[in-house]
């Protein structure tokens, strides 16, 4: 009777647990199967490779999902302690991916309702193997993890030394169901979640493709795309809790800041592809491997199309787990109030600058987009004037050399004139009071614009960054305005002439800008 009792009132029902442990807390295949390869790193792995396969059962259960790696695999008393909830040896540990020991069977059970893990320590050794099934556990036939048996390798092992295979079977709660689609979302996640230990020599394979590293932060030179810059970092000593500042760890912030100029003109579904579009946010990583991504520490600052254009990662160690709040999951964070007020002003101002700067240079790509009607129609009709002369003066060489960043910008158009002069118009401010200057190199033609010069600021200026048609018709008719008179200077040939030329712009310009200036 009483252990009929004991039973029916035990502090866990397991079959009604287990049941519930399947929604707890798992966004999706990729976090649970990040899971998997926690373990494979902790034990050492270099090489996991993930089979995802068809079932012998394809109708209700169409995919067999299994992790194999080449870590220290586990004796037996090790393994009956991993497929337990709870049931770690690193139980709380704080020096590496794992902590709480719900990771196994948890990740497992969220996806499938049947893992099956083979382990073997040695090539000449025994293979382990020992599994749970959700069926046999809520018939009451299955009350504690089998004992493992000696079995002969699976066939889908390699012949590594040591290793663990990891199969999930009746998957039934998987994202996908096409195996094409599972491997490709795969590929994905788990190149950004590990990309610090795919950098570090780690191999990881999705039916025997390699998973490429994805930075969001786009910097790394070994990564899936890069071509951002580092905008900033610093480092902050943080208490694990604020009443006992005693036990701390350091946390680790770096912003990057993505090229504008070269990206801003990729089109919609190229962004989205690469991960510019929606891509706003910090990336969260811990111990190398990436568990959360959103809008943190970030203070009163909402979110922006302008802030997909910077990034943000912070690096800690499991020491801080709790001033973070990392779930059992190790895929969400919770921080703190003493570690959000340790962070969130610089990384507030910080976030806020960088929108700034975004919001300038996508300024400035418009601008220089909207002199490209008037350079193209230039550049059309350059062949029909007088030829200009081949070779570059002194004058020439001292202004191209102050236009270097602005002349690295592709052309805007291709007119289709291959002996043509590409005109091109900049605005920069240069030494002189000149409301414009020229340069003549090889093929191009520059006009330089001075946007310090009233005429620029008063009336040049509203024209550029007007929406209406009729201002951008004006626009462009100053624009050939000015292109024909500096070319017709740079058609003049004697030194004194030059001069006088030069002069009378000059005089021009300082007599425009007096009469603009009241």
């Amino acid at each position: 009777m009483k252990n009929s009792e004991e039973r029916e009132f035990s502090i866990v029902a397991v079959d009604k647990f287990i049941q519930a442990t399947r929604d707890s807390g798992y966004t999706g295949t990729a976090s649970a199967v990040a899971e998997l390869i926690d373990n494979s790193l902790q034990a050492g792995a270099t090489v996991i490779k993930l089979s995802i396969s068809a079932s012998d059962e394809e109708g209700q259960y169409p995919i067999i999902l299994a992790v194999i790696d080449n870590g220290s695999g586990m004796d037996q008393h090790t393994l009956r302690t991993a497929l337990r909830f709870g049931g770690s040896t690193r139980f709380n540990r704080r020096d590496g991916l794992g902590r709480y020991g719900m990771g196994l069977p948890n990740s497992s059970m969220s996806q499938a309702q049947r893992v099956t893990v083979h382990t073997w320590r040695s090539r000449g050794g025994p293979v382990l193997c020992s599994y749970l099934d959700l069926d046999e556990i809520a018939a009451g036939e299955l009350t504690a993890v089998p004992v493992p048996l000696s079995v002969s390798k699976p066939t889908f092992v390699n012949g590594y030394d040591s290793g663990t295979a990891v199969t999930w079977s009746r998957c039934d709660r998987l994202d996908n169901r096409r195996i094409s689609t599972l491997v490709r979302k795969l590929q994905f996640s788990l190149g950004r979640r590990f990309r610090h230990f795919l950098w570090g020599g780690v191999t990881i394979t999705v039916n025997s493709d390699p998973v490429q590293p994805i930075d969001p932060l786009f910097l790394h030179p070994l990564a899936l795309v890069n071509g951002a810059t580092e905008h900033s970092s610093f480092e902050r000593e943080i208490a694990v809790s604020p009443g006992d500042p005693s036990v701390t760890g350091i946390v680790r912030v770096r912003f990057s800041e993505l090229p504008v100029a070269d990206w801003s003109r990729l089109c919609n579904h190229e962004k989205r592809e690469i991960g510019i579009a929606k891509g706003a946010g910090v990336s969260i990583v811990r111990a190398g491997r990436e568990v959360d991504y959103g809008w943190f520490f970030l203070g009163g600052k909402r979110r922006e199309n302008y802030d997909d254009w910077w990034r943000c990662e912070i690096q800690f160690d499991p020491v801080l787990d709790e001033a973070f709040g990392i779930t059992h999951t190790k895929q969400q964070i919770r921080p703190r109030s003493h570690l959000i007020e340790a962070l969130a002003g610089d990384m507030e101002s910080t976030a806020r600058a960088l929108n700034s700067r975004a919001r300038k240079a996508h300024l400035s790509v418009k601008i220089s987009e909207r002199f490209s009607s008037s350079e193209k129609r230039a550049s059309e009709k350059d062949g029909l004037l007088t030829p200009l002369p081949a070779k570059p003066r002194p004058h020439d060489r001292l202004v191209l050399e102050s236009l270097k960043k602005e002349l690295s910008r592709p052309p805007q158009t291709n007119h289709g004139h291959d002996e043509s002069i590409e005109y091109r118009i900049v605005p920069k401010a240069l030494s002189d009071t000149c409301f414009f200057n020229y340069a003549r190199a090889e093929s191009k033609f520059v006009l330089v614009l001075n946007p310090d010069h009233p005429f620029y600021r008063f009336v040049y200026k509203p024209l550029l960054e007007s929406e209406d048609q009729r201002d951008a018709a004006m626009r462009t008719s100053i624009d050939l305005l000015l292109l024909s008179a500096a070319r017709a200077e740079a058609l003049i040939e004697g030194k004194d002439e030059l001069n006088v030329a030069e002069q009378f712009r000059t005089d021009w310009s300082d007599t425009l800008a007096t009469f603009l200036n009241g």
